[in-house]
């Protein structure tokens, strides 16, 4: 989910619960990166984002990595992105690496425009194409924000009770910005998926092939960590042409052609929602949106 909010804040301090939002270990030729949010569910605001794309970064640059694994700590692998914490840091900048003029400065809807440019969508398409295998190892909640960064990993190891989700259509909003849904699922479950917004069980996701392996809490290390060790034996060219090959055959099919439209259509329903509610998420923030999740999780 975007943040809301198109004029800054000023009287809003934002208080990091954590210097260190993303932790980062090598073991083996194997790096772990694991989203360090835990009280918040590892909601994704833009200081663990930018330490995410640091953390991608150092295993690329180092030769003696050959496959990267990203986790959460905690409960829940993700929540999604950050609308209601202390650290939501929505207006803050922060070192560019690419060319993306700033977005602080920005009116009106150009702010989240340019902001999720290189935020969600910039940043998901540099992870998804990373030179290495990569190993989304999911537990409890992976929600929206969350799925995004699951879509971009190779592989996703999931426990049988971790589930997945995006809500957002409750906003008004046609599913997050990484647009992935209708190459992840068949098009008319995938519809399902956003029309309703319910949570998506693991061992469903795991017949259609959005996840490849089934664990447990209790074996989901070990688990990941044996395909993780397995692919390190294997030739580091052969495995990155591998990863070229299969996300060319994504090309192909049109995925960032799709993801491009959907990320505009995404950025329209933000404007909408701000002339027509009281923010770009139609209305909603972090409490009512758990309220409402909590209430369907319920019922269904």
């Amino acid at each position: 989910m975007s943040d809301e909010g198109l004029v800054p804040p000023k009287e809003v301090e934002i208080i990091y619960e954590t210097d260190e939002p993303v932790l980062y270990e090598v073991g083996g030729a194997v790096a772990y990166v694991t989203m360090n949010r835990p009280k918040f569910n590892n909601a994704q605001n833009s200081q663990m984002t930018y330490a995410l794309d640091a953390a991608f970064a150092r295993a690329v640059d180092d030769d003696a990595v050959k496959v990267i694994v990203l986790r959460g700590s905690g409960k829940h692998f993700s929540a999604g992105h950050d609308i209601g914490t202390p650290g939501r840091d929505l207006h803050k900048s922060f070192e560019r690496k690419h060319l993306l003029a700033d977005h602080t400065n920005k009116p009106a809807a150009e702010l989240l425009y340019t902001r999720e440019q290189e935020v969600y969508l910039g940043m998901c398409r540099r992870w998804r194409d990373v030179p290495k295998p990569t190993i989304a190892a999911v537990q409890g909640a992976c929600v929206a924000g969350g799925l995004m960064l699951a879509w971009v990993c190779d592989m996703i190891v999931a426990t049988e009770d971790a589930f997945f989700q995006d809500p957002v259509g409750r906003m008004g909003i046609p599913g997050v910005e990484y647009f992935a849904h209708g190459f992840e699922l068949p098009p008319r479950v995938a519809k399902e998926f956003l029309y309703l917004g319910e949570r998506m069980p693991a061992p469903r996701a795991y017949s259609f092939g959005m996840v490849n392996r089934l664990s447990t809490r209790e074996t989901l290390d070990a688990d990941v960590k044996a395909i993780a060790d397995e692919l390190a034996t294997r030739p580091r060219l052969g495995n990155w042409l591998i990863k070229q090959a299969l996300n060319h055959v994504e090309e192909l099919r049109g995925k960032r052609t799709a993801m491009d439209a959907v990320f505009h259509m995404h950025h329209f329903a933000h404007a909408q929602n701000d002339l027509t509610s009281t923010n770009s998420l139609g209305g909603l923030d972090a409490k009512s949106m758990a309220a409402a999740n909590k209430k369907q999780a319920g019922d269904s």
